[in-house]
């Protein structure tokens, strides 16, 4: 994993970016190599609050190493990234919380994450797992990772689920045995949980500490659901 910083739109911005090489595909919810397929490099891009660029896919590319990779985006701070192992199951997350949500929230109910007055938080999630796994374990290690997100957020003290604009890409290799199972009970979708619990948590605690006075108007209008 490599940290690196650009100028763009009059700010600092920092990137994150995983070279695989061959041999490696992942599952990923991003805009860029979204769904199941090969992947040699992922990219975790920061940019501007409110951002509006209509080319974000050319925006990625821009930025990317060539062939198949995954790339997302986010306005939190991306070189106060948080990192965790468990078992040779690794995650990596970049955690903003300006506007936590509720996954489901009442219907008619306007979402502060769409207001224009509003600079959206993500958490952008990558793990990356030495080992095999089928369609179907990487679709549950997805649902794993959600999961453990979730309940980091809450033993941190945020009443929400996550943002609106969060995304996930879990890595694994592309030979060998693979692994049938990838939810938190099985081998290593609990090493899976275990290091997106503990780097999310940290997250959301680093990112209390930093902004408690933008986050809690947020909270307690949350906690009042």
């Amino acid at each position: 994993m490599k940290l690196s910083h650009r100028v763009e739109d009059g700010a600092r911005l920092a990137s994150l970016l995983w070279e695989f090489g061959p041999g490696w595909r992942a599952i990923s919810s991003a805009m860029v190599g979204g769904g199941i397929g090969p992947v040699e490099w992922v990219l975790n891009a920061q940019v501007i609050g409110g951002y509006s660029r209509m080319d974000p896919v050319d925006h990625i590319l821009g930025m990317a190493p060539p062939g198949p990779g995954v790339g997302m985006l986010t306005a939190a701070s991306v070189e106060r990234f948080t990192r965790a192992a468990d078992g040779g199951a690794e995650a990596t997350a970049t955690v903003g919380l300006r506007v936590p949500t509720w996954a489901a929230a009442p219907e008619g109910v306007a979402d502060p994450e769409l207001a224009p007055m509003y600079l959206p938080g993500t958490i952008n999630i990558v793990v990356a797992v030495p080992v095999a796994m089928s369609d179907a374990a990487l679709v549950n290690a997805v649902m794993t990772v959600t999961e453990a997100k979730a309940q980091a957020l809450l033993e941190a003290g945020l009443p929400c689920t996550g943002t609106a604009s969060d995304a996930v890409c879990v890595a694994v290799r592309d030979d060998g045995p693979e692994e049938l199972f990838g939810g938190p009970r099985s081998t290593w979708g609990a090493r899976v949980a275990r290091a997106v619990h503990d780097a999310v948590r940290r997250g959301a605690h680093d990112w209390v500490n930093r902004d408690r006075s933008t986050t809690s108007s947020q909270v307690i209008a949350e906690s009042s659901m």
